[in-house]
This record gives structure tokens, sequence and C-alpha cells, in this order.
């Protein structure tokens, strides 16, 4: 499988967002990418609660998903939506935080909402509460697409092991991680975490990643880590796109799984035990 990891800038005019993300998506196919990858919140990058609920659309109204859908189509790829911004009917407003795999017919072929919420307070300056402005959600998905079980998740899913191995159980050959991931955590914690999961799992992971400084019309500008990542099974960094915008190409040697896991089965060696 070759898959391309798309390394975004995305700020919070969604319109803008999609002309750049069409053209790389393009691109990677151009290239030879059968699957696709974009990151978290491909269509709007935004601390402004008021100007999300300007520019953002429900699911069925999103033209940033019948646009990509329509490209998956045109293109003939599969495409991981690492996640879009979406309105819900919710009472209280909240968004969601929604992955999308899109078939090469443009076809949804999975949804995933962002389990686990970033509400942190990384310094005396940097502070985030997700779960103020996003629902989250409370299903974790296996998706297959060319016989290859692909494993959603999105950002802050990162820190939760147990998850990854849920999805490994279930059938996932292949983590897709997609963040905007902080840069003060992301300098300590973003390579060492992927390659953990990568590990405990036995699969590839997948990373797209936002990064910079993103512009925006409203509230202030958002900083990311960027370093989109792909690992292999055994932990080794494939590919690791530093912190410029642009595609990274990576060729996937699937029985690397299988191989790994006879090397070290540890998804079968599961143990009850009595919690502490």
């Amino acid at each position: 499988m070759r898959a391309a990891l798309l390394q975004l800038t995305s700020g919070d005019d969604p319109v803008a967002n999609l002309a750049v993300v069409r053209r790389m998506v393009a691109e990677a196919a151009a290239q030879g990418a059968t699957l696709i990858c974009t990151p978290e919140v491909t269509n709007c990058v935004s601390a402004s609660r008021d100007r999300q609920k300007a520019v953002l659309s429900r699911e069925e109204d999103d033209p940033t998903l019948a646009a990509l859908r329509a490209e998956a189509a045109r293109l003939g790829v599969t495409l991981a939506i690492g996640s879009l911004a979406v309105k819900t009917p919710d009472a209280d407003g909240r968004f969601a935080n929604r992955s999308f795999l899109l078939g090469p017919d443009g076809a949804i072929l999975a949804r995933y909402d962002k389990i686990h919420m970033f509400d942190v307070t990384v310094s005396a300056t940097e502070t985030y509460r997700e779960s103020a402005g996003y629902r989250p959600g409370d299903r974790a998905v296996v998706a297959r697409t060319d016989g290859v079980g692909l494993g959603l998740s999105v950002c802050y899913d990162l820190r939760f092991a147990g998850l990854y191995r849920a999805l490994a159980q279930a059938g996932a050959e292949v983590l897709l991680v997609p963040s905007a991931f902080s840069p003060v955590t992301g300098a300590a914690h973003w390579e060492v975490l992927l390659r953990a999961r990568a590990i405990e799992t036995g699969c590839f992971v997948l990373a797209a990643a936002q990064s910079g400084t993103h512009p925006a019309q409203a509230g202030t500008a958002r900083k990311t880590w960027g370093h989109s990542l792909a690992v292999d099974p055994w932990g080794t960094v494939l590919a690791d796109a530093g912190t410029a915008p642009g595609i990274t190409m990576v060729d996937l040697d699937l029985d690397l799984v299988a191989r790994s896991r006879a090397r070290v089965p540890s998804l079968s060696h599961d143990r009850p035990y009595e919690r502490p």
C-alpha cells in the first residue's frame, strides 16, 4: 500500500482550506497514493466558537465533505479525512470532531467521533477545553478497505493505549492518528507515543498533522507541532514530515504486521487480573 500524509496549516476559512486540500489530494494521487490521509480539523482550525458557528455546517450540508467525496471518486483513491468540525443537533450547540473514511467511489465507509476531549492546562498561557465546544464520541471504529483493517482515532486519543489495543484486537492493521498537536506536548511526547502505539499493537501508525501558525480571521491564531509521522509495526519511524506543509509518501509492507506480531504475540496474551 502506498500512503500519503498531508500536512496542512489550515485556517478558519473552510473555503480557502478546501482549495489547498483538493490540490494536495490530486498531487498525492498522481504520485501513486491509494490511501491519502489528512489531519484533524481539516476544514477549520479556530479558537473562536463564534467563528465556528458562522462557518461550520452539519455533515449533510458540509461543502468540504461533499467536495472530497467527489475527489475520492474522481481519482479512485481511499481518502481518510482526519476529521472535520461539524455542527450537530445537540441542544447545547456543541460540534462533533468527526473522522470520515471515503472509498474510491466516494462513498462514506466509516465515521468516527473523537472520544477523548483535550481538556488540559499545558502551561500558564496555554489552556484547552475541547469539551466546551465539542461533544465526545462513544464508539471505537475499525473499517476495512482493500482488505486492510484501519483503526480510526483522533489526536488526544493517542494517550489512551487501551483504545488502540482494542482496535488492533478488532482487526486493525493500520492505525490512523490525525492530529493538531500542541507544540509543547508535541516536542515532548508526539513521537514516543506514536512509536509506543505501533509497538504495543504491531500496527502501522499513520499520523497526518496540522503544522505551524494557523491564519485566523477571528480569535487567537493557534499553533501546532507538525511532524506528520509514519511508523512501522516494530516501532521504526518510516517518515517524518518536519514542520512545512506538504505531502509525505510512504510505502507500507503489510506483511510486516503479521511478522511483527508473530515475534511478540502480546495481543493474544491478555490475562484477567484484579484492579488495584
